[in-house]
């Protein structure tokens, strides 16, 4: 099973003046997609800590997405970050000025040509779109800030990311957590290969807890599921069946 970390950069996050809403995207994706999201920061616009993060989820795992701090303002410093990161140098690939300079025609300013600017070494991954790629470098896909773009951007290449996928099931207890324990705890040491999450609900009319179950192995979440509702009997209030997930449980 693959893993990922996500890299949220810029200010407006951190001071609140826009709220994130490209890493909430990328989880319900990466679970459909069958990857396991291990790590989310969100960071400012400083080339150092850029450099130290992107750097260090590269390194632990097997793919890192950053958002925000691409174009042609003075804060947008990702890519001379991501540079710093891995040791190399911020350079004009020819390809993709090629692209700017055809795309703004007799509109183009200078700062506009800094769109064509990455890290030395970069890759540019093309989907069904074959005028604007994703700009890769190593295991790190730099991705706008810009929420839609951001979206179209990673729609465009997800297929490259699809990992076994993931199948889920759901139960609803009337009970507290306290009462449940011992029960969960035996289906956890049964199925071990099964996360399996555990989570009060306060506001709810007809159900006390949440029990969740998620893993590769369909035939083990199944057999969980089953273990945990024969276990617990009347105190089920419901439950949703074993499915592949297609987006966020």
């Amino acid at each position: 099973m693959s893993t990922a970390g996500i890299v949220i950069i810029g200010d407006e996050i951190l001071t609140g003046k826009f709220a994130d809403e490209n890493a909430a995207f990328l989880i319900g994706e990466l679970r459909a997609l069958g990857v396991e999201l291990r790590r989310i920061t969100v960071i400012p616009d400083v080339i150092d800590e850029i450099a130290a993060t992107v750097a260090e989820f590269a390194g632990r795992f097997d793919h890192v997405f950053t958002s925000g701090g691409v174009g042609p303002t003075h804060d947008d410093v990702t890519m001379a970050g991501i540079a710093q990161g891995f040791g190399t140098r911020v350079v004009r690939e020819r390809a993709l000025e090629d692209r700017v300079r055809d795309h703004w025609g007799a509109k183009l300013s200078p700062a506009n040509l800094r769109l064509a600017e990455v890290p030395e070494g970069a890759v540019m991954v093309f989907g069904e779109d074959q005028t604007w790629p994703v700009v890769s470098y190593r295991n790190v896909y730099i991705l706008p800030g810009v929420p839609a773009l951001f979206r179209r951007k990673f729609i465009d290449i997800r297929d490259r990311f699809r990992d076994r996928p993931m199948t889920v099931a759901r139960v609803y207890l009337d009970a507290e957590e306290g009462a449940i324990a011992g029960d969960l705890d035996a289906v956890v040491a049964a199925f071990p290969a099964v996360r399996i999450g555990s989570y009060p609900r306060f506001s709810e009319r007809d159900f006390k807890v949440l029990i969740t179950f998620e893993g590769h192995a369909a035939i083990d979440v199944a057999a969980a599921h089953t273990m945990l509702i024969d276990r617990l009997g009347a105190r089920v209030v419901r439950y949703e069946s074993p499915a592949v997930v297609g987006g966020q449980i």
